[in-house]
């Protein structure tokens, strides 16, 4: 089948990739450029080196540039023996002698320059490296650059590891490096174990003499005298160093001698002979002087303490401050200068600059440890991307061990993968038609249900319509804002066009352009008063004329199917008011306002009855219904607050605004200015129309919740619970 063929090939190229990665990251560590330059031209840097390339062997060029990179290492000139390394990586090619020897000198190189995580993978190479060749005391030597890069960078318990295995490797071989052991007596002096370092300080000291190394045998000297300081032994120490420096005398090597000046100056002070510092400090400025050296910093700051000692505060403050100035910034040598100027200043009584100095002294120790933390983590991030390298290696050679066996074990999986996936798609594709049928079904029963309520919605209209035709009086139906719903023929031939024309229209407009009418001023605003006070009345009425002067009344009438509607009634005025129910009291026409024909209704007359029998329980009920009635008009004031309050908060508008937007309340201008007056009337119980337009109210709520989706959670749960509230209210009719 194509999928199966699909799934086999791509698990193929899945397994072979990480291989073929596996493969070059493994080889990533040690096959970097080792310089960090551009390609350089070999025959051009031979030339500038001074260095002549043979014709049948690279291997004399390459040690000359590497002797000429080591010169520049002891001299400091670190950026000319970065170039004579370049040089020499150009013209090594893939002579792995070469290779290796680049890697470990790159390797030194990078110690020197203070740069101890990229030191320790340069000699980590090597010892790779050494170890393919079979080098034995090339892997062992490495061991030990590898232990003292650890040593600096803190990991003493790796640094004791790689020492010793170079030490056990070395004496299998039966050659035992000095160095070794001074390695190891520096681990063991950093961990402050002073008595495993002496031991490990006097084999190197015996295994240098023994070889005849005076000059390394003084460096061994000299640790030993440092942690005899440490431990408080300062006559011993010394000792040390005097012997120290008569060999650095009989080698002529000025630069050790003032090394050893530092330490004997140290050991006078430690003593408490500031005199015999004093002398020290005199000999070791002549021996500068004479060689044109540069004064080590720790000799500047024996000389600053000794002058401070010797009460010369101002020789030693300016001691130290010359020593700070000729120094690179950053250098951990600074801040016991910075220390030592510090209280130099406090003994010459500048209390502020010694401040100062202080506190720029213990800014610099700061830099100091965070540049040894970065070290540090440079170092953890290596060696975690080297193990997690390591690790990945060791997978991949795993993984190519059992690779057949996997790809088939893959290929079986995948087929069941693909036939469990070919399974599922199938069951989920019948869901879904079965999803789709049933929504389907649903969705034919709904349009069924819909069908049958337009029909009977259009059967109940065409009752209305037949209902009204039958009156012989022009008769409209209304919304509460005075839009005509239903207008039968006698309305229809009064007024002047077809039902269709006239429903949708507004009232007063059908009313005001009608030409059976005469064009009366103000007739507009009279008839949007009277529609405005039905909310209070059950009946109102107004007196109008035809163009024949025929006097006609319009009689607005509250339905009796509630929710705002008005029956607008137009006929003769004698027969309007004959028309009036008998039962209205005498002075009905008195209460009668002509400005407006209103005539006041009290909806409480329904519920006055004649004493008898049950009078008392009828009167309990409607003293009931009175007070649901006032509770359902205050549940329509706070719905209708809160609903302002939820929409101002959400839009940042006004009432006005979602007056018009919503196009439920008519926006009015009094005196220039903008107003909702039929919203306004349900801000307030006292306002409210005797005749509520709940279902507007409700309308306001819903539209206000479906237009502020930034409405907080809380409102919309409280506003929704105020509609359940006033929808509980309205399933009483007689309440509503």
């Amino acid at each position: 089948m194509p999928i199966r063929i699909r799934v086999a090939v791509l698990t193929f190229f899945t397994l072979l990739a990480p291989l073929a990665a596996g493969q070059s990251q493994g080889d990533a560590g040690c096959s970097e450029p080792l310089a960090s330059h551009l390609p350089v031209d070999p025959a051009s840097c031979l030339r500038r080196a001074g260095v002549a390339l043979p014709a049948s062997a690279r291997d004399p060029a390459a040690r000359a540039l590497f002797e000429r990179a080591e010169t520049h290492v002891a001299s400091g000139r670190f950026d000319a023996a970065l170039d004579a390394l370049a040089c020499a990586e150009a013209i090594a090619g893939d002579d792995p002698a070469l290779r290796y020897e680049l890697t470990r000198r790159h390797g030194i190189l990078e110690f020197r320059r203070e740069r101890i995580p990229q030191a320790l993978r340069r000699f980590e190479c090597a010892v790779s490296q050494a170890a393919a060749r079979g080098a034995r005391a090339d892997e062992a030597r490495d061991l030990k650059n590898v232990g003292a890069a650890l040593r600096r960078l803190g990991d003493f318990q790796g640094a004791l590891r790689a020492l010793t295995t170079s030490l056990e490797m070395q004496r299998a071989d039966g050659e035992v490096s000095g160095a070794v052991y001074n390695n190891l007596g520096d681990v063991y002096r950093e961990l402050e174990d002073p008595a495993s370092a002496m031991h490990y300080y006097r084999e190197a000291l015996a295994t240098y003499r023994a070889k005849g190394g005076a000059t390394e045998a003084a460096h061994v000297l000299e640790s030993m005298a440092e942690q005899a300081l440490d431990t408080g032994d300062a006559a011993r120490a010394e000792v040390w160093l005097k012997e120290a420096l008569e060999t650095y005398r009989t080698e002529g090597s000025r630069l050790y001698e003032l090394r050893v000046h530092d330490g004997l100056t140290r050991a006078a002070l430690a003593r408490g002979d500031v005199a015999d510092a004093r002398r020290w400090t005199a000999s070791a400025l002549a021996i500068a002087s004479e060689g044109d050296l540069p004064v080590p910093p720790a000799l500047q700051l024996q000389i600053a303490r000794t002058e401070r000692l010797s009460g010369r505060p101002d020789v030693a403050a300016n001691r130290a401050r010359d020593a700070l100035a000729a120094m690179a910034e950053r250098d951990p040598d600074r801040v016991p200068l910075l220390e030592a100027l510090s209280a130099a200043q406090s003994d010459l009584g500048r209390h502020e600059a010694a401040n100062d100095s202080l506190r720029l002294a213990h800014a610099e120790a700061r830099e100091v440890w965070r540049s040894q933390s970065n070290r540090q983590l440079d170092w953890l991030r290596m060696r975690f991307e080297t193990s997690e390298r390591d690790r990945t290696i060791a997978a991949l050679e795993h993984r190519n061990r059992v690779r057949t066996l996997q790809l088939w074990a893959l290929l079986g999986s995948a087929l069941a993968i693909a036939l469990a996936g070919w399974l599922l798609f199938d069951r989920r594709r019948q869901r879904q038609r079965l999803d789709a049928e049933t929504r389907r079904i649903r969705f034919e029963e709904e349009l069924a249900r819909y069908r049958r309520e337009a029909d009977a919605l259009a059967e109940d209209r065409e009752l209305l319509q037949t209902l009204l035709d039958s009156r012989e009086d022009a008769t409209c139906l209304l919304d509460a804002e005075g839009q005509v719903l239903v207008a039968n023929r006698a309305a229809c031939r009064l007024i002047g066009g077809d039902a269709e024309q006239l429903v949708g229209r507004s009232i007063a407009e059908v009313l005001c352009a009608c030409e059976a009418f005469p064009p009366e001023q103000g007739l507009a605003s009279v008839l949007e008063s009277v529609l405005e006070r039905m909310e209070d009345s059950a009946t109102l009425s107004l007196d109008v004329a035809t163009r024949q002067s025929q006097p006609l009344t319009a009689r607005l009438t509250q339905w009796s199917g509630g929710s705002g509607r008005l029956v607008l009634e137009l006929g003769p005025r004698v027969a309007m008011a004959a028309a009036q129910p008998q039962d209205a009291p005498a002075d009905a026409a008195d209460d009668v306002d002509h400005a407006t024909g209103e005539t006041p209704l009290d909806v409480g007359d329904g519920l006055r009855m004649e004493a008898g029998q049950d009078g008392g329980m009828l009167h309990e009920q409607g003293m009931h219904e009175q007070g649901m009635r006032d509770a359902f008009r205050k549940a329509l004031v706070d719905l209708m607050l809160l609903s302002i309050e939820a929409w101002e908060s959400a839009t940042a508008t006004n009432r006005i605004e979602l007056a018009e937007r919503s196009r439920i309340w008519r926006v009015n201008i009094d005196d220039g200015r903008l107003r909702a007056r039929a919203m306004e009337r349900y801000l307030g119980v006292s306002k409210l129309p005797r005749n509520p337009r709940w279902r507007d109210v409700l309308r306001t709520a819903y539209y206000v919740l479906g237009q502020c989706p930034t409405m907080r959670e809380d409102v919309r749960i409280h506003l929704q619970a105020r509609v359940d509230a006033v929808l509980a209210y309205t399933r009483r009719a007689p309440m509503v």
